[in-house]
């Protein structure tokens, strides 16, 4: 398996998410965010939880220019233009919400899309 970066803007809930998942499939993944959050969004960590799969320990990060080097395949979602972009790297973007604000029920909505994407990876 590639080893994959998944990178959002507050590492609080998509790259988190998405981090676990591929890691769940037995692959080395690491997530960060352009202006990271100090903690898990709440209902984030609650969706996750609910399936077996806790991210509570988990703290944010910022994105550092070692992580994009590391990874084969980098996971954009919604971060702009701040994920450095080097030759020979794979990249990918997808256009999912923001889980800041969301309630519970639309969180796991996103939670089964990010998890149908990584399977597809």
């Amino acid at each position: 398996m590639k080893k994959v970066l998944f990178v959002c803007v507050g590492n609080a809930g998509r790259s988190q998410m998405a981090q676990a998942f591929y890691e769940r499939r037995g692959g080395e993944a690491r997530s960060a965010g352009s202006r990271p959050e100090t903690e898990v969004h709440q209902a984030v960590g609650e969706a996750m939880e609910e399936i077996g799969v806790d991210i509570w320990n988990r703290r944010p990060k910022r994105l550092e220019q070692a992580d994009v080097e590391w990874a084969d395949v980098v996971v954009r979602m919604r971060c702009g233009d701040v994920c450095p972009v080097i030759s020979g790297k794979e990249y990918l973007d997808w256009n999912l919400t923001d889980p800041a604000g969301l309630c519970l029920e639309e969180v796991r909505e996103l939670r089964a899309v990010i998890e149908q994407k990584v399977a597809a990876l």
